[in-house]
């Protein structure tokens, strides 16, 4: 059964929302803080979010939802934010900052279920599905030919995204450059092993940038890997 974290600081719309979850066959817990909501991680993190945007104290939603987006547990967790707030850049604020959804209150719970059952249905088809690789805040879909860091799409060079990918391909591998060399460049390719360094420093740059800083490691004397999470 999966279990629903609902943050809401208005007991009779958690109890309405908790009622429904219910009906639905998931396992709704109730938190009205933040600060209470983000103790709780502490254990058990749950496979979904629905987070209010205006909840008391210093923890807001968007604080929560920064939280969540910067910790290694919950990182690909969904969130749902509940919100008054109706304007687009309050939508695109919250999108922004890491939310995979928006409803806007009042809103019918028929939908609000039928959200929670996508995203769910669709975090765990990413699972099983080979064609997505992921790495700490780095998510590589290989169907797309395209990186994410903390969801947020990365432009990468046709090389750069070639050397990542092989690298994910076995995170625990050392590669060496020749190695490198011969997967992306071809066993025929008659240029030198630096060629591998001058893409790895870009690549790096580019992650850096991202906020996925020290994810390549370099293996000193051998080659490269992906950092130890």
């Amino acid at each position: 059964m999966a279990v629903i974290a609902v943050v809401e600081d208005e007991q009779a719309i958690a109890r309405l929302i908790s009622l429904h979850l219910q009906s639905a066959g998931y396992e709704p817990k109730l938190y009205e803080t933040g600060d209470e909501f983000l103790r709780s991680l502490r254990g058990d993190v749950p496979d979904l979010v629905l987070l209010d945007w205006m909840l008391p104290g210093e923890n807001d939603g968007i604080a929560v939802l920064k939280a969540l987006r910067a910790n290694e547990k919950t990182r690909a967790v969904p969130v749902i934010m509940l919100t008054a707030k109706a304007e687009e850049l309050d939508r695109i604020l919250g999108l922004e900052v890491g939310a995979d959804d928006y409803l806007t209150k009042p809103f019918y719970f028929r939908e609000m279920v039928s959200r929670v059952r996508a995203h769910l249905r669709r975090r765990e088809w990413e699972k099983d599905d080979p064609t997505v690789r992921r790495h700490g805040k780095i998510t590589i879909y290989l169907n797309e030919h395209r990186v994410t860091v903390d969801g947020k799409n990365l432009a990468l060079s046709p090389k750069e995204y070639d050397i990542l990918s092989k690298l994910m391909e076995k995170p625990s591998w050392v590669m060496t450059r020749e190695q490198l060399l011969t997967a992306i460049w071809g066993a025929d390719f008659d240029g030198e092993a630096r060629t591998v360094d001058m893409h790895m420093t870009n690549l790096r740059r580019k992650l850096d940038e991202a906020g996925a800083k020290d994810y390549i490691q370099t293996v000193r004397a051998v080659g490269y890997k992906m950092c130890t999470l």
